[in-house]
């Protein structure tokens, strides 16, 4: 065992691992690989985030300015979203057959660590709400009146600034999102740590492997991506795989030997 080290502040520095940038697609079969062991209990949180999604469209066309930014701030929030299947790839790995009775145990028994850490995403994604339309109404001066000059004003930016400013903000924000949560949120449920060690080691864990995740994240935009455009259908199998990848990609990342379990 490796006794985590200190940093000056006197926080327990957790190990972390180097690993090769074609793990980041072990991940992904292994995340598809639990799928297929745990098919119901996974697909339903699929189900739950594309009908999230539809109902947020349907508020966004009546509110365009709010869009892309509503969207975006929805899935910043992914990764508690993901809970139960972090869950299930946890009791996957010590050889049980778990179901939808160990997903409702897993959200019934979330720890305090865990839900800040879910609160912090939530107002993450707020905040960008509301920054995206500070910025749809500064710059943009026409009426948003439909689809149509959503892609015409927004999108293209017709006589603005708009998409690039937005883009970089958005790029900049995610990318601190990522590196903040994406080992933290499978940590916290699995091990006896604070948040704040959580935290930290999620973003050493992305230093020390910088090309990987960037191979990972790219993996998940491009996911995201395409579940967007099947109206959001695609989420129903892109969520529990990518959930259930993040799960063996902290396992994989994060040497967690020397903490106790979270009971």
């Amino acid at each position: 065992m490796h006794a985590p080290s200190e940093n000056p502040t006197g926080t327990a520095l957790v190990p972390v691992r180097e690993v090769p940038v074609s793990h980041a697609f072990r991940w992904l079969a292994l995340g598809w690989k639990d799928v297929t062991r745990t098919p119901l209990a996974s697909l339903f949180h699929g189900i739950v985030v594309t009908i999230g999604g539809w109902i947020i469209l349907a508020i966004t066309l009546r509110f365009w300015y709010l869009l892309p930014g509503a969207f975006s701030g929805f899935l910043l929030v992914g990764p508690i979203l993901a809970t139960g299947l972090y869950e299930l790839s946890r009791r996957l790995e010590l050889g049980e057959r778990p179901g939808m009775r160990e997903v409702v145990a897993a959200w019934q028994h979330g720890t305090r660590p865990l839900v800040w850490l879910g609160l912090m995403l939530v107002i993450a994604g707020t905040s960008w709400v509301l920054v995206s339309a500070v910025l749809f109404g500064l710059f943009v001066q026409a009426p948003i009146t439909g689809l149509e000059s959503v892609l015409r004003y927004i999108v293209l930016s017709e006589g603005s600034f708009l998409f690039p400013v937005w883009i970089t903000l958005g790029g900049f924000g995610a990318a601190l999102v990522f590196a903040a949560t994406v080992v933290s949120a499978p940590m916290l449920l699995n091990r006896d740590v604070d948040m704040v060690t959580a935290l930290m080691t999620s973003v050493r864990a992305v230093g020390e492997n910088p090309i990987t995740m960037v191979v990972w994240a790219s993996i998940i935009m491009v996911a995201t991506g395409i579940a967007l455009l099947t109206l959001m259908l695609g989420f129903m199998v892109v969520i529990p795989v990518i959930g259930h990848g993040t799960w063996h990609a902290y396992r994989d990342v994060v040497d967690t030997s020397s903490l106790p379990p979270r009971t």
